[in-house]
């Protein structure tokens, strides 16, 4: 009996070596494949050129593609005089051509394209730094070769589908997915280029359209000028005055704030989490109705998880809610107390209140000034990046926060406020000497805002995505989303006012 059961557990082994391989095995074979972990990682820059052809109707150009740690990326090419090019330059993810000419890309395809540059640059090296997962996607067959799938899912949401050769494990597809973008490459005849093998033959798939590109030449750890992945320059009508528009930015601003005390609003924020299977999904949600009184946020829990809360649960929430109008009724009393005490003393001190979006920009470098349509309206949008000569030592708090924040903005021409703004943390951010907590490098936040009323733009949508430790031991991520709708216009009075109350004028 016991030898014929031997044969049997052999076989079975056997199987569960080749169908159970993990991910981390694959993509380390891979890497070995084309020449070792090391040498992979000592690429600080690469660059290709070559012919691309359009299946279609077999029209050729010239191709060219830049890449530079750690996320810098620019892919340019032509057929018959009509130039197309794309690129992210470590703040804002763009796309030209010469028919319908520039723009800062939003949404999946902006997820989409800063998830390729640093797949460009580091492949899966840096996945954990990024936070991404990787799981088995399965087996598949690519131009007749068995492959192994592997998923590596960002945290926002952009999955990145790998095939890798069964027998070479070499990387021969790419499939990117993000909303409802989607691009596949297909790699072949690989050739050792300073010690590592690259593919010399790639197939492109975008958007219904086929290609094929032919690479002449591959540079390895190339010079190439920071220049050469700046923002397109761009002719056209002169820009406002940049400091004359941050003061109106930040009067406009004064008067939201005002604006704001006349209007409620509901709120929804949803958690999100990559599972063992690497999918993104929603966790958990709270949906709260909001207003404004006397300039302090009163915030009331209606729903938790989609469903409405108990009556009494709704009660104390009420109760609760009007606590706080006597804290806040509390606490100006107190602060007109200190502010005719220090009239009578000296100047106030700064007490690390609110920060303008216009005081933020002040402090840092813009670059990149163009016009461009966004939702339907013109806006001035640009790049900024913390200013060095700007003097943090001495500011306020939270303007030191966004003293380590890079990304781009989008500014209402008219209207002169803040339509949508993309920010990520350059540096780490300390709290309480980081005792208290730390704030990673390469946090991210995305905020959009809706005008309503002729009047007021207001918050529709936030996207936070970081990574913070805790009293130096509990590190814990955040991944979530937060939409603001709902807004009504109503008149609340100080002493009469019932939370909660909402009534149109």
């Amino acid at each position: 009996m016991y030898f014929k059961i031997l044969p049997f557990l052999l076989v079975l082994l056997s199987s569960i070596a080749v169908t159970g391989q993990s991910p981390a095995k694959i993509l380390k074979q891979a890497e070995k494949a084309l020449g070792g972990t090391k040498i992979l990682e000592r690429i600080q820059s690469t660059k290709k050129s070559g012919t691309i052809v359009r299946l279609r109707d077999g029209a050729k150009g010239n191709f060219r593609m830049l890449v530079s740690r750690p996320n810098l990326f620019h892919l340019k090419y032509d057929f018959d005089g009509l130039e197309f090019e794309t690129g992210y330059n470590g703040k804002s993810g763009w796309e030209r051509d010469s028919r319908n000419g520039l723009r800062t890309l939003t949404g999946a395809a902006s997820l989409a394209l800063q998830a390729e540059a640093v797949f460009r640059n580091s492949l899966w090296l840096d996945y954990k730094k990024e936070k991404s997962k990787i799981v088995s996607g399965g087996k598949a067959t690519v131009d007749g070769l068995p492959a192994n799938i592997v998923l590596l899912n960002s945290s926002k949401g952009v999955v990145h589908k790998l095939f890798f050769d069964a027998a070479s494990a070499l990387p021969i597809r790419e499939e990117v997915l993000s909303g409802e973008i989607s691009k596949a490459m297909i790699s072949g005849d690989f050739r050792p280029v300073g010690g590592v093998r690259q593919a010399f033959g790639i197939g492109l798939e975008i958007g219904g359209e086929k290609y094929q590109i032919r690479l002449a030449e591959i540079d390895s750890n190339a010079q190439i000028a920071r220049a050469a992945f700046d923002f397109p320059k761009v002719s056209g009508d002169p820009l406002p005055e940049i400091s004359a528009l941050l003061s109106e930015l930040q009067a406009n601003e004064d008067n939201v704030e005002k604006l704001l005390d006349t209007y409620s609003f509901v709120q929804k924020s949803i958690k999100r989490k990559i599972g063992k299977d690497g999918v993104l999904r929603e966790t958990e949600s709270e949906t709260s109705q909001l207003s404004f009184y006397k300039g302090n946020r009163i915030r009331r829990l209606i729903e938790k998880n989609g469903k409405p809360l108990s009556g009494r649960e709704q009660e104390n929430e009420d109760k609760e809610a009007g606590k706080r109008v006597e804290e806040i009724e509390k606490q100006i009393a107190k602060q007109e107390a200190k502010a005719l005490s220090q009239s009578r003393t000296g100047p106030p001190s700064d007490d690390g209140g609110r920060v303008s979006i216009g005081e933020v920009l002040r402090a840092s470098t813009l670059l990149n000034p163009r016009r461009e349509t966004f939702r339907g309206r013109d806006v001035i949008v640009f790049d900024f990046q913390p200013n060095p000569a700007f003097d943090y030592k001495n500011a306020k708090s939270m303007l030191k926060f966004f003293g380590k924040t890079s990304g781009v903005m989008w500014i209402d021409e008219k209207d002169r406020q803040v339509a949508r703004l993309e920010a990520f943390l350059s540096d780490n951010y300390n709290i309480g000497g980081g005792f208290v907590a730390k704030l990673k490098k390469g946090a991210s936040f995305t905020l959009e805002q809706e005008r309503l009323n002729d009047e007021i733009w207001l918050p529709s949508s936030a996207d936070i995505n970081l990574s913070v430790r805790v009293l130096l031991v509990k590190g814990i991520d955040v991944n979530q989303i937060i939409r603001s709708y709902d807004y009504r216009k109503f008149m609340t009075e100080v002493k009469d006012a019932k939370v909660g109350d909402v009534s149109n004028p």
